[in-house]
């Protein structure tokens, strides 16, 4: 019987203290779940006192009011009008106004709605690159040039591939420039070069390296199934092919170019709407002479 009582004891002995280890064990994994818990909390509370949120403004600060525009495959009529509005509340908005519809042509119709949009975001989080280049004056940039590289910079300009609009490239390279800035061929120590739309690859560069130029300004305007992308890609590609990428300060420019989109594609630079001609100027003097 002692035996027994003995083995009977031995058992509850090992048996409490694997509960105990059991507890101990649960208890150190609640206490460090609750310790996580907590510190996510503090960091949620300081991530707030300090987010800066924001959200479209129309009429009143942060009321979320957005205009938006786009197009469905459908005739124009109140059933349209209706799938319009259900579309846009599919988009996260609230309040939804079909304020216009206009027939494109047969089972296209057009829209601008007026809404409300819901989520804010926080600014403080928001990064993006752009071009990081003093903009100079006119005057400056011709006196840089004059007196650091003792001759004309050769620019050269072109929209390439099937894009036949020269609008974004006249704008910075024409006489006249764009929004009262004068355009490179104004500067008298610029030697610009515009090639104007629908140029080759294989043409662009190699008028490049008839004319020695240090400059290259690549433009598109067509950007229907990313046709831009493919054909800033192929003029990269053609120059990496022939070993004669760092032989020039490459810029891209278009409705649909970021100084991000323009970098990841190998350029050293992206402008986008409303560039003023001295904005890319400075930007050639500064990367070049600099």
């Amino acid at each position: 019987m002692k035996k027994n009582d003995n083995k009977k004891n031995t058992k509850n002995t090992k048996s409490t203290k694997k509960n105990t280890k059991k507890i101990t064990k649960k208890n150190i994994v609640s206490k460090k779940k609750k310790e996580k818990k907590l510190t996510n909390t503090d960091r949620t509370a300081k991530d707030i006192a300090t987010a800066q949120l924001i959200k479209p403004y129309g009429d009143t600060l942060n009321d979320g009011v957005v205009q938006l525009s786009f197009t469905l495959p459908v005739e124009n009529g109140a059933r349209a009008k209706k799938a319009a509005e259900l579309y846009a509340q599919l988009l996260n908005f609230e309040e939804v106004s079909v304020v216009h519809s206009k027939k494109l042509a047969d089972g296209y119709t057009y829209f601008v709605i007026y809404a409300r949009a819901i989520p804010s975001i926080d600014y403080q989080k928001v990064q993006a690159s752009e071009v990081i280049s003093e903009v100079l004056d006119f005057y400056k940039i011709n006196e840089l040039i004059k007196c650091k590289l003792n001759r004309p910079l050769v620019v050269i300009g072109a929209t390439i591939g099937t894009d036949a609009h020269t609008v974004g490239i006249d704008a910075i390279m024409n006489v006249k420039g764009y929004n009262q800035d004068y355009g490179l061929e104004r500067y008298p120590e610029i030697r610009a070069y515009n090639l104007g739309a629908q140029v080759a690859v294989e043409d662009l560069l190699a008028k490049s390296l008839e004319i020695n130029a240090d400059a290259i300004l690549v433009s598109q305007t067509v950007t229907q199934k990313d046709a831009h992308i493919h054909n800033f890609t192929q003029f990269i590609e053609l120059l990496e092919a022939e070993g004669l990428r760092s032989r020039f300060v490459l810029v891209a420019g278009g409705p649909r170019v970021s100084h991000e989109l323009a970098v990841e594609l190998g350029y050293d630079a992206g402008f986008g709407p409303g560039t003023l001609p001295s904005q890319v100027a400075s930007f050639l003097v500064t990367k070049f002479l600099f």
